[in-house]
């Protein structure tokens, strides 16, 4: 099995796919000129517009229940990975991805918007439905469907329960076995009340444990302050080969900072897209906006602020491609969560191994809701039209159970099944938000069209060509009756 899992993710995420990634991101950068830079203040405000409905969650809601899901144990775990396996020139790999993969992120958020259906009164939508709705082919659909499935459901929740359950024993001592109990009887909670419950969840959670954890990584580095020119320099000139001691490393800086980059903010998974179709929104594009800027939360607030505490206090090891030390400052301290607690020990000694547990059981545990959340809105995809109570019932113990059950494996398979899980979705949805550009290009010139104008921009699909957004013609034409 393990040997599968890995041979699987050498195709998964070979040298190729890594740089059809960046290509991707660059590419929708350009088609849309570079809106990440040229909206970012637009991005900013629309966060906090909108309000919830019966059928919808608000635009703040959607993203929490995004950032839930972007926001993981890859920000810890995932971070200290790349810094072991690629160096310090990883980190900027990172940067480079997410400032990218925000236009990926728009692009696929907004499809979700403008194929959106309302089904069993709550907005539902995503690569699916999009998949189905805009190219009109219905096997693909199905199959990406069945994927976040296999993916959200089973494949990844272990990585987050595995950290969270790791964490917990190192900081506390207590045995992974009883934080998987714990997990377990949290989440069913949460997820057995339904999508208002996560998304009430999330908004309660996700800004406040950004914030705190953000807040301790500034302490850190004021406290290290001196070190700032130093640090930043390294990570350029690691990312660029031009550094003596990690130059012969800097296809892995590339390869391990986009892969982590993308593990961590999702851009181009199709993750954050079901969660951005369930928003109260006149236009499509504004939640796309909105969704773009998580990934900036995401990575270049949240990842950032794990790096710079693990860069700033010099505790990290890294390896070469043959296994030996290019930098050995931790011992035989296995690359994660480990990192940034000692970080964080050598400035407030004894601090480190509780706070990182906490962060990590916050940061990971939204993340399986938001799993959930994702599953759920693909089981809803595959029941429509029929009675669905039955398969949503067993997706929550399934969800369950996976959790539990990574909570207590090893950490190494835990990782290499969500590396797996992470690679079918994010071929399969890249293949359809590459042919699917242009509704939500044309849209987005709708939207810049009207804000120009100085109104409040609403949509009409049939107007700018764009066909199948059924919800879209009945909300512009006042009928506002189920559509699915």
């Amino acid at each position: 099995m393990s040997e599968f899992i890995t041979a699987l993710n050498g195709v998964l995420w070979s040298s190729p796919v890594i740089y059809i990634l960046l290509g991707v991101g660059l590419l929708f950068s350009i088609l849309t000129r570079f809106l990440q830079v040229r909206h970012i203040k637009e991005m900013v405000l629309l966060m906090f517009q909108g309000k919830s409905s019966e059928a919808g969650v608000s635009s703040f809601q959607a993203l929490s229940i995004a950032l839930s899901g972007r926001v993981g144990t890859g920000n810890i775990a995932g971070v200290a990975t790349a810094i072991a396996f690629g160096g310090p020139g990883a980190v900027f790999w990172m940067w480079a991805i997410a400032f990218i993969g925000a236009a990926s992120a728009f692009v696929e958020s907004t499809l979700a918007q403008i194929y959106k259906v309302k089904q069993d009164g709550q907005y539902r939508g995503g690569p699916a439905y999009y998949i189905e709705k805009g190219m009109g082919v219905k096997w693909f659909a199905v199959l990406f469907a069945f994927a976040a499935l296999i993916a959200m459901a089973i494949l990844m929740p272990g990585v987050q329960s595995n950290s969270i359950a790791a964490g917990v024993e190192n900081a506390f001592g207590i045995k992974p076995v009883f934080t998987g109990l714990a997990i377990v009887f949290l989440l069913g909670f949460i997820i057995f009340g339904g999508v208002k419950r996560i998304a009430n969840a999330a908004t309660l959670i996700v800004p406040f444990m950004a914030l705190g954890y953000i807040l301790l990584s500034v302490v850190i580095v004021l406290m290290n302050i001196t070190e700032l020119p130093g640090v930043i320099s390294l990570i350029f000139r690691s990312a660029f080969g031009l550094d003596s001691a990690f130059g012969g490393i800097i296809g892995m800086a590339i390869a391990w900072g986009v892969k982590r980059g993308v593990y961590s903010n999702e851009a181009g998974q199709g993750t954050g897209a079901h969660p951005a179709a369930a928003a109260e929104v006149s236009h499509p594009a504004k939640q796309g906006l909105v969704q773009a800027f998580s990934v900036y939360i995401d990575t270049l607030f949240v990842c950032s602020a794990t790096a710079f505490m693990i860069l700033f206090t010099g505790m990290y090891n890294t390896q070469a491609e043959n296994g030996s030390y290019i930098v050995n400052n931790l011992g035989d301290v296995t690359p994660g969560p480990g990192y940034t607690q000692a970080a964080i020990d050598s400035v407030i000694p004894g601090f480190g191994a509780g706070f990182v547990a906490i962060a990590l059981f916050f940061f990971a545990f939204t993340t399986i809701m938001a799993y959930y959340y994702i599953a759920e809105t693909n089981i809803a995809y595959l029941m429509r039209n029929r009675n669905g109570k039955s398969a949503m019932f067993a997706l929550k113990l399934i969800i369950l159970a996976a959790s539990f059950y990574g909570s207590v494996r090893t950490a190494e398979l835990a990782w290499a099944l969500g590396d797996a899980g992470l690679g079918i979705m994010v071929w399969l949805n890249v293949i359809a938000i590459l042919i699917l550009a242009k509704p939500a290009l044309i849209t987005l010139k709708d939207y810049e069209k009207q804000k120009k104008a100085g109104i409040d921009p609403v949509f009409n699909p049939k107007a700018l060509g764009i066909k199948n957004a059924d919800f879209w013609e009945r909300e512009y034409t006042g009928d506002k009756e189920n559509v699915s």
